[in-house]
């Protein structure tokens, strides 16, 4: 049986020398054509939550508008295909970016082709670094699972219910039905740590459970996962191991959420607020204490 954790890592403060290198950089994998948003929003998201330096490789056809969004990322516009989205030529410079960050973030925007597909596998098997794998991602990992068995480096999966649904096999009502049970299995089985969002996020890597209690239902909107994968890709970046950063990571995010919530009011939370609330979060863990 899975051991449940309450309390949150602590996120130590940073020293007076110091410079971007000590942060960590992020590669960000995201966006195509019609779905450009989600590259800019999991990359600023990475830069907000404290990553030293945050790269956004996008298809070429979103590259303008991707850079033009922050100024404060670096961007790299990668060959597409007809659709819009990531064309196969684009593996070897992804690997080769790859190779020079400290953490991978794999999927948000990325739509769904057979290219994509095999793109999945590929960076599953080959990326050495930690690599988080978030939205049209895992859609591209279904009836491939086979693939997490040739991984050695930390993997985290951040599905919604529907998502998982996809990967298992199984309708979203039985994910909803066996939450908990479901996410443990599937981390123990696939040496993966699985981040279970919705009502109540799940984070566990088959040995250990936390279940977050923070965010609300104004957060059901376009892009907010987008920012969650951002946030636990900068924290690995600075150095927290991957259960330490998804628990800290869904902790904040929902924080951001809940923060924006009491001061906007009204019945949305958009993914972007959750990005501007962000730092009163960070804040939020040494006044709460």
């Amino acid at each position: 049986m899975a051991e449940h954790i309450s309390s949150l890592p602590a996120l130590e403060p940073r020293a007076d020398d110091s410079h971007k290198g000590n942060y960590g950089h992020v590669l960000v994998i995201a966006g195509s054509r019609r779905m450009s948003g989600a590259a800019v929003l999991c990359g600023s998201a990475a830069l907000r939550a404290g990553a030293g330096l945050v790269t956004v490789a996008v298809p070429e056809g979103a590259h303008v508008q991707v850079a033009a969004a922050n100024p404060c990322y670096l961007t790299e516009p990668m060959p597409q295909d007809l659709q819009g989205s990531f064309a196969v030529d684009a593996v070897d410079r992804l690997l080769e970016l790859a190779g020079t960050c400290d953490v991978v973030a794999f999927g948000p925007g990325i739509g769904k082709s057979a290219t994509l597909s095999r793109l999945a596998a590929t960076l599953v098997k080959e990326v050495e670094k930690p690599l988080i794998v978030d939205a049209d991602g895992l859609n591209a990992l279904v009836g491939q699972i086979k693939t997490l068995e040739d991984r050695w480096g930390p993997l985290i999966l951040t599905p919604h219910p529907g998502e998982f649904a996809r990967l298992l096999g199984v309708d979203v009502a039985a994910v909803q039905d066996g939450r908990e049970t479901l996410a443990v299995e599937f981390a123990a089985v696939h040496a993966a740590l699985v981040v279970l969002k919705g009502h109540g996020t799940i984070v566990t890597d088959g040995r250990q459970v936390y279940v977050n209690d923070t965010g609300n239902p104004g957060m059901a909107s376009g892009g907010t996962g987008d920012v969650l994968t951002g946030v636990i890709a900068a924290l690995l970046a600075q150095g927290m191991d991957a259960f330490a950063a998804a628990q800290l990571g869904v902790f904040l995010h929902g924080r951001a959420g809940d923060l924006a919530m009491e001061s906007k009011g009204g019945v949305c939370v958009p993914a972007t607020e959750v990005i501007d609330f962000l730092d009163a979060a960070f804040r939020s863990l040494h006044t709460s204490s």
